[in-house]
């Protein structure tokens, strides 16, 4: 969080402002006194003209167009790899710093992916567009970069049990409505997802590529490279759909360089910013995603020694996908920004 006391605020846009990544951009830039001279609220012309409150200040929104950024110094985007590709290029162009929550730029060799407790050097020489990583692979580097500095990590084995808010208020809506139904008796149409997701799990998130993995799969294994700035991590995921609102978990095996134990590994994630440690099975203390809801930690606990390995630990890690996931991280990227005077 920046200080109060700041020479200059920043003329400030949000592209996707109705959205729930958008929505949570309004709440976090006003929780952590994010210094804004003015706020553009920017979306699809299905949103323009809605009204939402920043600051306690009535604002409408605005169809986006290529003028919207003339005034904007930061652009947080979160309104689809489509809007992204189209949208962020002109407002780097028009001279706003993006910062695209999207998938849209995430590989690009020369834009920063960045998450500020892991990589944010990689911030220094950006180019007017910066990736916001995809939020499963946020609180699994969170968690594992720590450890990997003290022991480089050789090899992660990671299972997602991800929201449903992850997909967006469609989602939401629909795990709700199904849930009522089954509950009444009654039969269930999907339209979201492929199959029902109320009382049901779906090991698909996004689509399946011709290896069988899925592309949210992908995405950690490759992302999580590009951020810990080593192709030399194996990585496999498995990520599946489960019928939770709010709040990602992961269950992590991970392979070291030599053992490492529990405790230590304890003692160095208590220290580490932007992690709480939750980790005493004797009072059934650890993680899950109700009480992850609304926070800005990524939780860790279950930490113990992998029993397949010598060299391994499995842990479980939490966090809210929408928070910390998306919107936090994004404005934390900003906050990295102009401390170092790099907008």
């Amino acid at each position: 969080m920046l200080g109060s006391v700041l020479i200059r605020k920043y003329h400030t846009a949000i592209v996707g402002a109705t959205g729930l990544v958008g929505q949570e951009f309004i709440k976090v830039l006003e929780q952590r006194e994010f210094p804004m001279a003015s706020v553009h609220l920017l979306a699809s012309d299905r949103s323009a003209g809605k009204t939402m409150f920043v600051n306690h200040q009535e604002l409408v929104v605005q169809e986006v167009s290529p003028h919207s950024f003339d005034p904007v110094d930061i652009a947080l985007f979160s309104a689809g790899s489509e809007i992204s590709k189209h949208f962020g290029p002109i407002a780097a162009k028009r001279g706003a710093v993006v910062v695209d929550n999207s998938a849209a730029f995430r590989m690009n060799p020369s834009v920063p992916l960045v998450v500020p407790e892991v990589n944010p050097e990689d911030l220094e020489h950006h180019q007017g567009i910066i990736a916001n990583p995809n939020c499963s692979t946020i609180q699994m580097v969170v968690a594992l970069y720590p450890l990997h500095k003290v022991n480089p990590i050789k090899r992660i084995v990671v299972d997602t049990y991800q929201a449903v808010s992850g997909t967006g208020s469609a989602a939401v809506d629909e795990l709700n409505n199904q849930t009522k139904l089954v509950l009444e008796g009654k039969s269930v149409v999907p339209h979201v997802y492929p199959h029902q997701i109320a009382f049901n799990l779906l090991p698909e998130i996004d689509v399946f590529l011709d290896d069988g993995y899925t592309k949210e799969e992908w995405k950690m294994i490759h992302e999580t490279r590009k951020i810990l700035h080593d192709e030399s991590i194996a990585v496999s995921a498995t990520c599946v759909r489960v019928p939770v609102v709010a709040g990602h978990s992961e269950a992590i095996h991970v392979e070291f360089s030599k053992p490492m134990s529990p405790e230590e590994a304890r003692d160095i994630l208590a220290n580490a910013p932007g992690v709480k440690v939750l980790d005493d099975p004797s009072v059934s203390l650890y993680p899950h995603p109700w009480s992850a809801a609304g926070t800005d930690e990524v939780f860790v606990g279950r930490i113990r020694r992998d029993a397949s390995h010598p060299n391994g630990l499995a842990m479980w890690v939490v966090a809210d996908n929408v928070r910390k996931g998306a919107a936090l991280n994004a404005i934390q990227i900003a906050e990295v920004l102009i401390s170092n005077g790099w907008v």
